[in-house]
């Protein structure tokens, strides 16, 4: 593998990790495409670990900042901005799933 070629496969992981900021650079590395239910559900099981995980940082970092431990607010701020982010974007998820699923149940057969 060449230089230019290691360059535009890193560019294009970058890109798509700029576009969904859920995915992990690893997987924004991955080439191969992957359709179907299986990867949807994938993709959903690592975006409410991912909110889960910006929920956990930011209950610690309150914590921190409660008992006296750090004095940066900055993290805190931070912190708590992402897991409000992350959750919204979750429940938008899970609200757009569902009123696809409504729709798909008042369909006729």
């Amino acid at each position: 593998m060449d230089i230019t070629s290691l360059f535009s496969a890193n560019s294009a992981a970058v890109a798509r990790a700029a576009k969904n900021p859920f995915l992990s650079y690893e997987q924004a590395g991955k080439t191969e495409q992957t359709t179907g239910f299986d990867s949807l559900l994938n993709t959903a099981i690592e975006n409410i670990n991912t909110t889960n995980a910006y929920l956990s940082d930011a209950e610690n970092e309150e914590i921190k900042w409660a008992m006296g431990e750090t004095e940066n607010t900055h993290d805190l701020t931070i912190a708590l901005q992402k897991a409000s982010v992350s959750l919204q974007y979750t429940v938008a998820i899970r609200d757009r799933l569902l009123d696809a699923y409504k729709e798909i149940m008042q369909m006729q057969i």
